[in-house]
């Protein structure tokens, strides 16, 4: 090679050449030091003061207006007497009352039931005066665990309420007449609480007793 060429340059001072524009580019520690970090997008969350009669007190909470139902009972009124179990309203653990009617509560949203009344198992009865479906459950033992029992006895509170309004179900013979009080309606009508222990004929003494069924 000719030294004397000054546009001649050899494959070795090339690659340095490359080497030392590319270092050249590189933040150093003190320029990584100094730069600001980028502050995430800020989002705000949508939320609502949300007033709730529970068991005959009325609560007013500012909620996420993601927030269920079941959460604002467990988590911000801590009544955890109501259960959540599936989370997806197939296991009836979460059931409680609003205005009168049984619902899952792991499936609707607190701000849903602005001014609702809500009635949980802790509002049925207490230790010295218990709700006849809670005596008769104890009586008949309609538990083992017990998890499921807030939302069996909640749901059976609704059930029998739906038979003396005349609320026909899937088996009632005849969608126009009164509803007959038996062991095959209470069955249907009881059926989206599961029990996994499978104490279900305990369970439908119970609920017959009170509702004053021969089964």
């Amino acid at each position: 090679m000719d030294s004397s060429d000054p546009l001649k340059v050899s494959r070795r001072e090339l690659l340095i050449a490359g080497a030392a524009a590319s270092a050249a580019t590189l933040p150093t520690a003190a320029d990584a030091a100094t730069q600001a970090p980028v502050p995430p997008r800020q989002r705000s969350v949508p939320a609502s003061r949300v007033a709730l009669e529970v068991n005959g007190t009325t609560h007013t909470l500012d909620l996420d207006n993601r927030t269920t139902l079941l959460d604002a009972l467990r988590e911000h009124l801590h009544l955890t007497g109501t259960k959540k179990g599936c989370d997806h309203g197939q296991c009836g653990a979460c059931t409680v009352l609003v205005d009168g009617v049984r619902i899952n509560s792991c499936l609707t949203l607190a701000l849903m039931h602005h001014n609702g009344k809500v009635t949980t198992i802790e509002g049925l009865g207490t230790p010295a005066r218990l709700h006849p479906l809670q005596a008769a459950f104890i009586k008949h033992d309609g538990y083992q665990c017990g998890y499921c029992t807030p939302g069996q006895i909640c749901s059976a509170v609704g059930a029998l309420d739906e038979l003396g309004r005349g609320v026909p179900s899937h088996v009632s013979a005849d969608l126009t007449a009164q509803p007959v009080f038996s062991a095959e309606e209470l069955r249907e009508r009881m059926s989206g609480n599961i029990c996994r222990c499978g104490a279900y004929s305990n369970i439908v003494d119970a609920i017959s007793e009170v509702a004053g069924v021969r089964t």
